[in-house]
């Protein structure tokens, strides 16, 4: 029998998201250097905004070498961490209780695992619940030491025990991968980016309330800039069932949205919006040193730029509640096991259940004022861009519709995610 739906106990909680916007940095670069007038001055004044890199240790052990300029070949992986360290966002976050709250390093309160296919054709984005109760591996420490192996730990106190690669490493356990590459980004990516293209549109359902972080938005369709575009993706007790897998479907919501807005006509032919998006997410950015040659970004974007949003698949990891804790989760063996065929063989994977408890799909999309109440389907089936990889009968602004392929991997019905090309809207709790 599966077991029982998770909530999460409503403890209070002090988290930020620091979601996978970055990987939009790689296609800006790419396109500014076609673009041709700023382009010269934008792309060396935006490498000169990356910050230093980390030594980034991995299981496989393989020194990576930078790429010619050119799409990578082959599969990519990239981890981003969101950390919700407090220390240098100043503004809000400044005062001595919040600096209480999350100080140093952080926790990896949002990881995300991105892995593009070989053929470049279709992606999958892999969010890890930070409550993911899991075996954390000994890691490097700065020091050239190393830290003691825990046969279960929390999966976001592994940026604080053993910093970005400590991450990576039990990333990949988890999913079978061999990461190359890694980020980590703080709570002013979040801001910078929503603010550089002129901020992001979002579908409520019903109004969204969260004191927790002053957050108060009607039913309808938003458009979130800056600080509000922060709460919104750190909010959990404002979203679905309170809990932190729906703040996940939040936050892939986000990102679909922020997503169609960067591949939208009006972004790419905009020379000096997309400067702004480039400095913004570099701006922000810690990257591996495996990540931080300018050519590697470029690389990169050019080899994720061919991706229809129709096949750019967000998911939950799959998980269950776990039987020693009501507010932790474990992984699920049979999603899990499928998730890891699908990445290990290098294929799609099909949705089959729903976008998640803190999101619903939009049937349509909404386009009316602020004020208006979009219309909402409580429980989707699943669609041709959310049931199925490659989006088959539907066209998205992220290119043509791509042939269904038969060799996908259908995942369990209690894996939550949506596609890029997918309009959802939030649950306020």
């Amino acid at each position: 029998m599966r077991p029982a739906p998770v909530r999460h106990g409503r403890l209070p909680v002090r988290r930020a998201r620091g979601p996978l916007a970055r990987l939009l940095a790689s296609t800006v670069a790419v396109v500014l250097l076609a673009v041709g007038g700023v382009a010269a001055y934008a792309v060396q004044d935006t490498v000169r905004s990356l910050k230093p890199a980390i030594h980034l240790v991995s299981a496989s052990g393989k020194s990576v070498t930078p790429p010619s300029v050119g799409a990578e070949t082959g599969a990519v992986n990239i981890l981003l961490a969101g950390t919700d360290t407090r220390t240098g966002q100043g503004g809000q976050f400044s005062s001595a209780q919040e600096l209480a709250g999350s100080s140093g390093a952080g926790n990896n309160d949002v990881t995300m695992v991105l892995h593009l296919s070989a053929d470049h054709q279709h992606a999958t984005v892999i969010s890890i619940p930070r409550d993911l109760m899991v075996p954390i591996p000994s890691c490097p420490t700065s020091g050239g030491g190393s830290t003691s192996p825990r046969d279960s730990a929390q999966f976001n106190t592994t940026l604080s025990t053993g910093g970005l690669s400590c991450v990576v490493l039990t990333a990949e356990a988890l999913t079978g991968l061999s990461i190359p590459y890694a980020a980590e980004i703080s709570f002013d990516g979040v801001v910078a980016m929503s603010n550089a293209v002129g901020g992001v549109p979002v579908c409520l359902a019903t109004p969204l309330t969260d004191p927790y972080v002053g957050l108060k938005l009607p039913a309808g369709q938003q458009t979130l800039v800056g600080s509000q575009a922060l709460a919104f993706v750190r909010s959990r007790h404002g979203v679905g069932d309170g809990s932190d897998l729906g703040r996940i479907s939040n936050q892939q919501l986000f990102l679909s949205s922020l997503l169609r807005t960067v591949t939208s006509a009006g972004v790419l032919t905009n020379p000096l919006t997309l400067y702004t998006l480039a400095k913004a997410a570099t701006s922000n950015l810690t990257l591996s040193d495996t990540l931080d040659s300018p050519t590697t970004l470029v690389s990169i974007a050019l080899a994720l730029k061919s991706v229809p949003l129709s096949a750019f698949v967000f998911l939950q990891y799959p998980s269950m509640t776990d039987p020693e804790n009501t507010n932790r989760v474990v992984p699920e063996p049979t999603g899990v096991d499928a998730l890891k065929q699908a990445l290990a063989s290098d294929t799609p994977v099909v949705l089959t259940g729903t976008t998640g408890s803190g999101t619903e799909s939009a049937t349509p999309a909404p386009t009316t004022s602020p004020s208006a109440t979009p219309s909402a389907t409580p429980t989707p089936t699943p669609t041709p861009g959310a049931g199925s990889p490659s989006g088959a009968g539907s066209t998205s602004a992220g290119g043509s519709t791509p042939a269904p392929t038969s060799s996908a991997v259908s995942l369990p019905s209690d894996v939550t995610g949506q596609t890029a090309a997918e309009q959802t809207c939030t649950k306020g709790n």
